[in-house]
């Protein structure tokens, strides 16, 4: 196979980096192509969530990236992470965490920290890895960090990991992993497990290697 051609479909210009840069360390020589429709969350939030007008939207988008040659479909978006989920395809289509969720249930992690920048998100990640794992899962804590919302907007990455490692590191010995629940945290994921001595699982860098172990022989 040619360089395997990724198409990144997002919802907001913040997670196109995260999942940019994550498929260059962890799949390099795949082909980025991002597809950005930057109405998915507000129409979203005025129809009250993903609604069947949303989910074929959706659909067509990755109708399109499939149809146009990619050769594996990244959703960075959570909310439209059934659509993917609920899709057969011969070429991996990934929700946003899917990948992330699945290296948490293998590495068997107890008590995982759950981290957003706001607490709707952090409860929605929450219930969605909860839901994934299972009864049987790790226990999970959440936190949000709203200080890491204001750096992620100013682009200011020192901030973005000093954040986090303040909020984080009272919680460090109640939990053996970290998950950074929000595509726009995850470039804090290297610096931020150096301080708390702690894994640190992101869903660019996990779907990442997904993809690579999906399109690749070796």
């Amino acid at each position: 196979m040619s360089a395997p051609k990724i198409a990144l479909i997002s919802a907001v210009t913040a997670a196109i980096a995260p999942a940019r840069d994550a498929l260059a360390a962890d799949f390099p020589g795949a082909q980025v192509w991002n597809l950005l429709d930057d109405r998915l969350l507000p129409d979203a939030d005025a129809r009250g969530g993903l609604d069947a007008e949303l989910r074929s939207r959706m659909e067509r988008l990755i109708a399109y990236a499939l149809d146009g040659g990619a050769d594996g479909v990244l959703l960075t978006c959570s909310l439209y992470g059934p659509v993917a989920q609920g899709r057969s395809s011969q070429k991996p289509v990934l929700a946003p965490d899917e990948a992330a969720f699945a290296d948490i249930a293998d590495a068997g992690y107890r008590r995982v920290l759950v981290v957003a920048s706001f607490a709707n998100g952090r409860d929605d990640s929450v219930a969605r890895l909860g839901a994934a794992l299972g009864p049987d899962g790790p226990a999970l804590t959440g936190l949000a960090v709203p200080e890491a919302m204001a750096a992620t907007g100013n682009q200011d990455h020192e901030g973005l990991v000093a954040a986090l490692v303040e909020a984080c590191r009272p919680h460090t010995a109640a939990h053996d992993a970290v998950f950074l629940a929000q595509y726009s945290l995850a470039p804090a994921a290297g610096p931020l497990a150096e301080a708390l001595g702690l894994p640190v699982v992101s869903g660019p860098a996990s779907a990442a290697k997904a993809l690579r172990r999906a399109l690749t022989a070796d």
